[in-house]
């Protein structure tokens, strides 16, 4: 049934996985699988959010790198490193911010302010915390003797993470090499470098080991290699080209593979620990999914991620495919060193973000196919291809811009995405991950872009002498993830089982109904004759004629074709505008079309015939001229007064031709606010209301109908949701959004005050000269109150923040940014689905304008032109009606009608309940799917107590069949009269004659 679709859609995806296998133990090279499994997942459940939580004992932590947030470069003894040399260089770095700081010098000065930071952590609940050692604070040259002081503050640093049960990860080298290896030795690429850094890490595992049960080798050995020995992009910058960087690269493994068998051989029996190498990768995905460029994602792993997974979790050499392409460019294993290398890494330790997606990574090495920050599928990739292993993610996040401060919007809809895609991989994949890093703990020095991003969780003002730390938003979003270990489903989340109210309308649109008014070929009163012996075709008789008969609306086929449509779907109410401009082409009563007046007439008489309401709106505005008449539009539109009465008079001339049919009117027609001035909003008020006055006092008794407007209102709602500042933006937005229109009618007759202030503060401060007209008393008396109930159109949900983040997508008008969730389902247009956001407006209605009547009267989505992807329709559709029903059931919303957008994609491409194609209209999964819903009146389940509605009037389809086809009746019953006299007289006559011969 209908109402149980959701209440099983969390457990589909799952099922679904769990039939088409999940990642098996193996070989490597199972990973290319990846791409065309993750293609075949069901649509859109696998695309939904995931309600449930990590398992028990899963490890959340937080991040930081020692030059990156350190500080104190020349102070307790420490040495230079390549990054004080790289960052000392005459000339500012790229990504750097005049006039702040342009090195990790002082940063977010970490070395004096150990307390502080193992507070915040203490703040944040994290289980572990991973920092790096500098390796030049420990021993200033690169090699022995070691520094006393650095190793106090080490020592300091995990005596008081103990105090407060924070488990260390270490990382022994975060890309900060000692200067003084560099300049003896070459750096990493000379041959001697594994060696010494063995030394180092026996000197870390002495001293600290005790305390430390997971150790990191290196971080990220592809950016070391290939962009400090190779391009020289980042410190040494060394432009030794693609020779030396994979040289480097080589050294780098055999320095990580000795210091694993050090730890392994020497350490572990007391210790204990566990020991990994941090690795760092993109995702790519193919441009089309065929063989051969799912051969090159693959190859573009292989060069980045396989350089240094493949050898150590595999089989100790390098990847088959850097092999067959790069020839002698890479250096050689022996078997002894491949061995050696083999298993060296007690778990699979992960980087994925920022720093190389999209910043790091060489083109070429994407191999012409696209990048993407697909977490879960790399997840899934790592586990098809490095046999299962145990994967802990030791770092992950985005960033935002270097002048963001608290409400870090943006950063946090990233870190709820990467979070979930890990869920998702736990859940239905079957990956093992055990824990999860943020990146990072506070701001600080990014690498290459230098200050100009921030990727912390804490707010740190650079320019400042104490260097606090200021939670910002994403704080408060990960303590509350950490406490609830994941994303529990809330009862909210949960859909909801009910029925509406006897009555309720359910309904379609469509903007604009298909018009042709082409006659029937019964109209033709010419006479033919039927050439039989000759022709074979029909010939008109010149001069001849029959008298004609009376038209009939079922004379018009296209209306009979739409009335089928509407009857299969089964809806009670349908919803169209007229077309004001073909009406009445001048803009007043001096030309009508009566051809298509009688039309309307004739399709709103018909639905009545069905039992299907019309519900018509006067006006909606389109593109060309704003569906006004051409004189009106010339002359200002909106803007010019005139209009107000050319809309009053046509009015009149709607109610009073096509009354008697209408019983459920809509003046205006989601009128946009985004393309209306000031001055023309006010017009459009003043001839709304003088409209629904109209109506009140000269039709509404004898028609008995029903008037309103019809508002577009998509819910506005705070990007960060512990922020003060964006609950104040979203809060304005809806004002300007929804009240600028709606406050006058259904509130006190004037705009909202939030509209006033707001507009006067931005004339004064900023020189905007926006002026918001003011009524008179007697017009707020003339609009205030002109409804008999509020119809809204709502399609999506939209995040905004105060923070000015991305510049396109940036109101400098209202000052809000909008922000997007890509963790939220999105159409083809990037419309976003989010079902609750319509329970959200719907109580917003409410609290603001009372217990009154409401009406969706438009809620629908784009999709593909595929059956199959209209699977996103029918979700929308099942989940925006369940929300409506929790207003209505759960939050006392007088709501009493909902209509889907739209009809058919003839009308409205992409958005149609019937497909077009070929003159044929053909229903889609998700128009059965609503007229389900509407056959069950909602969401029955078997609690659910049966609703006994009263039996509606229903007009006599039969009845009416005869009525209006009188003459075809009377000429059918003389045929038959006369059939059965002549078979009497054949009979009688042959009867006579057969006596005759007897």
């Amino acid at each position: 049934p209908a109402g149980s679709m959701d209440l099983a859609a969390p457990l589909l995806p799952m099922l679904l996985l769990l039939l088409m296998g999940r990642p098996g133990r193996g070989a490597q090279g199972q990973g290319a699988g990846t791409w065309s499994r993750f293609a075949r997942l069901p649509y859109p459940q696998d695309q939904l959010f995931l309600h449930d939580t990590f398992p028990d004992g899963f490890l959340w932590g937080a991040g930081s790198a020692a030059y990156q947030t350190e500080g104190g470069w020349r102070q307790g003894g420490k040495g230079a490193s390549v990054w004080d040399a790289f960052a000392h260089r005459p000339g500012t770095p790229p990504g750097a911010a005049p006039p702040g700081p342009v090195s990790g010098d002082v940063a977010s000065d970490s070395y004096n302010n150990v307390f502080r930071d193992v507070e915040g952590l203490r703040r944040l609940g994290v289980s572990h915390y991973r920092f790096s050692l500098s390796w030049s604070r420990l021993l200033p040259n690169g090699t022995a003797p070691a520094n006393p002081a650095g190793l106090a503050h080490y020592r300091r640093l995990l005596l008081r993470l103990r105090e407060v049960g924070i488990e260390p990860v270490v990382t022994l080298y975060h890309w900060d090499l000692p200067q003084a290896l560099q300049d003896a030795f070459g750096g990493w690429a000379s041959p001697v470098l594994p060696q010494i850094f063995h030394d180092y890490a026996e000197l870390c595992f002495r001293h600290f080991g005790g305390q430390v049960r997971y150790w990191l080798t290196m971080d990220n050995p592809y950016v070391v290699a290939w962009h400090g020995y190779g391009t020289g992009r980042l410190p040494p910058g060394v432009q030794g080209g693609p020779r030396l960087g994979y040289l480097a690269a080589h050294h780098l493994l055999q320095a990580h593979a000795k210091v694993w068998h050090l730890y392994n051989d020497h350490f572990r029996p007391t210790q204990r620990g566990k020991v990994s190498i941090a690795l760092s990768s993109h995702w790519i995905k193919p441009q089309r999914m065929t063989e051969k460029n799912i051969e090159e994602c693959q190859k573009s792993l292989d060069f980045v991620l396989g350089w240094f997974a493949k050898p150590i979790f595999i089989d100790g050499d390098y990847p088959e495919s850097m092999k067959r392409n790069l020839s002698s460019l890479l250096p050689e294993f022996s078997e002894v060193e491949k061995k050696y290398i083999k298993g060296t890494a007690d778990f699979f330790a992960l980087s994925f973000g920022a720093t190389l997606s999209f910043q790091l990574l060489d083109s070429h090495m994407k191999f012409q196919q696209l990048e993407s920050i697909s977490l879960r599928q790399l997840l899934y990739w790592i586990n098809s291809e490095y046999n299962n292993p145990q994967i802990f993610i030791v770092e992950n996040s985005w960033f935002v811009s270097g002048t963001t401060k608290r409400d870090d919007a943006k950063y946090i809809y990233y870190l709820k995405k990467f979070i979930m895609e890990t869920l998702k991989a736990i859940r239905y994949d079957g990956v093992n991950v055990f824990g999860y890093t943020v990146w990072s703990l506070l701001d600080g020095f990014e690498w290459h872009r230098g200050y100009s991003i921030r990727r912390g969780l804490f707010y740190v003002d650079f320019q400042s002498h104490d260097k606090k730390l200021m939670p910002k938003s994403s704080v408060l979003f990960y303590q509350k993830l950490i406490e609830k270990n994941g994303f529990p489903p809330l009862p909210e989340n949960q859909p909801i089982e009910g029925i509406f109210p006897c009555g309720f309308a359910w309904g379609v649109v469509d903007n604009y109904i298909q018009v042709d008014t082409t006659p029937a070929q019964f109209l033709d009163s010419s006479v033919y004759v039927w050439d039989v012996h000759q022709t074979k075709k029909l010939i008109k008789v010149d001069g001849v004629y029959t008298s004609k008969r009376r038209h009939h609306c079922v004379d018009f086929a296209a209306i009979r074709l739409q009335i089928s449509l509407l009857q299969e779907m089964r809806v009670t109410h349908f919803h169209f505008s007229l077309k004001w401009s073909l009406i009445l082409p001048l803009g007043n009563l001096s030309l009508i079309n009566h051809t298509l007046v009688h039309y309307y007439q004739c399709f709103a008489s018909e639905l009545l015939r069905v039992n299907i309401t019309p519900v018509v709106a006067l006006w909606q505005p389109m593109i060309e001229n704003q569906e006004l008449p051409v004189s009106l539009a010339k002359y200002g539109a909106w803007e010019n007064t005139e209009t107000v009465q050319a809309f009053v008079e046509y009015a009149r001339f709607c109610f009073t031709s096509l009354g008697n049919h209408v019983k459920f009117w809509i003046t205006m027609n989601e009128p946009s606010v985004k393309n209306l001035t000031y001055t023309a909003g006010h017009n459009l008020l003043k001839a709304h209301a003088q409209a629904w006055h109209l109506y009140d006092k000269e039709f509404r008794r004898s028609q008995k109908g029903k008037i309103s407007i019809a508002l577009q209102a998509d819910w506005v709602e705070p990007a960060c949701p512990f922020s003060r500042n964006d609950q104040e933006v979203a809060d304005r937005i809806l004002e300007f959004d929804i009240g600028w229109l709606a406050e006058p009618i259904f509130g006190n007759g004037d705009y909202p005050e939030v509209m006033r202030a707001w507009l006067h503060r931005i004339n004064s401060v900023d020189l905007y000269n926006f002026h918001l007209p003011y009524f008179s008393e007697d017009e707020k008396k003339l609009i205030q109150g002109s409804f008999d109930f509020f119809a809204l159109s709502h399609y999506t949900t939209t995040l905004v923040g105060s923070e000015k983040e991305d510049a396109v997508k940036y109101d400098h008008y209202l000052e809000v940014q909008m922000i997007n969730d890509i963790t939220w389902l999105h159409s083809p247009s990037r419309a976003a689905v989010v079902p609750w956001g319509l329970r959200k407006l719907l109580m917003w209605v409410k609290s603001k304008y009372g217990n009154i009547p409401i009406y969706v009267m438009a809620n629908g989505i784009d999709d593909d032109q595929n059956v199959v992807h209209d699977k996103l329709r029918v979700y929308y559709i099942q989940n925006y009606i369940n929300e409506a029903l929790k207003a209505y059931t759960l939050d006392n919303v007088n709501l009493q009608g909902y209509f889907v957008y739209s009809f058919n994609d003839k009308t409205a491409p992409k958005y149609g309940l019937y497909s077009y194609t070929a003159n044929q209209y053909e229903p889609k999964p998700s128009m059965k799917h609503y007229r389900e819903i509407i056959d069950n009146n909602g969401f029955p389940g078997p609690e659910t107590l049966e609703l006994l509605c009263p039996e509606e009037v229903v007009s006599c389809p039969e009845c009416h069949f005869f009525r209006t086809r009188k003459s075809l009746l009377a000429f059918i019953s003389f045929i038959f009269v006369a059939f059965i006299v002549t078979i009497f007289f054949i009979t009688y006559y042959s009867k006579r004659v057969e006596r005759r011969y007897k």
